[in-house]
């Protein structure tokens, strides 16, 4: 089932997710609806937050990215079938030269900015099965997770952005909130009223 993206505002965006069991009630149907939800979106990630659930939950498939041709034969390789669901997930350490890459977000469409982020990471989750994992992740693959893991520590890729990059958007972002935007995707909108 395809459920409603949260938009930029909501306050569940910005909670830091709760940790949860593996007898979370329906947990296999909520995450088949969270990977058909970012399908239909065109995402390579969601977090739960992303659909109003404050949990430390969220998923990837970098995909879409393996198909870009500046990119090195082991690069798309690691991205293309990087299919994969990431469960109270902590990043134990983040190292590596930062770099830039132009990230957008489900929850704040039309809006696209260069963030920095460390090349590598090292992080510990479960996954869909409550098997723990240990891995360490490069390059896009690592941004992905970053990106998406930020989501579930009530943080936007918005808020990495210098001052000023943020009030040339502020108004921008403002009109998400209020709905006024057109989303190729169901979205849910803070300050919009019910019954409108």
């Amino acid at each position: 089932m395809i459920l409603p993206i949260v938009a930029y505002g909501d306050p569940v965006l910005k909670k830091k997710g709760k940790e949860i069991t593996k007898d979370y009630p329906k947990l296999s149907e909520l995450l088949d609806n969270m990977f058909e939800t970012m399908y239909n979106a065109h995402g390579v990630g969601l977090a739960a937050p992303q659909i109003g659930l404050p949990i430390r939950l969220f998923l990837v498939d970098t995909e879409p990215f393996s198909e870009d041709e500046e990119l090195s034969e082991e690069e798309v390789n690691q991205l293309k079938g990087f299919r994969k669901v990431f469960i109270n997930a902590q990043i134990l350490e983040e190292t590596g030269e930062e770099w830039a890459f132009t990230e957008g977000c489900l929850s704040i469409p039309d809006i696209r900015e260069d963030v920095f982020r460390n090349e590598t990471i090292k992080i510990n989750y479960f996954d869909e099965n409550f098997v723990e994992h240990t891995e360490v992740y490069s390059g896009l693959a690592a941004r992905v997770i970053q990106h998406e893991y930020d989501h579930i520590e009530g943080i936007l890729f918005t808020d990495k952005l210098s001052s000023l990059k943020k009030r040339l958007i502020k108004g921008k972002l403002a009109n998400i909130s209020k709905g006024k935007i057109n989303s190729e995707y169901r979205m849910r909108f803070p300050l919009v009223k019910k019954g409108r």
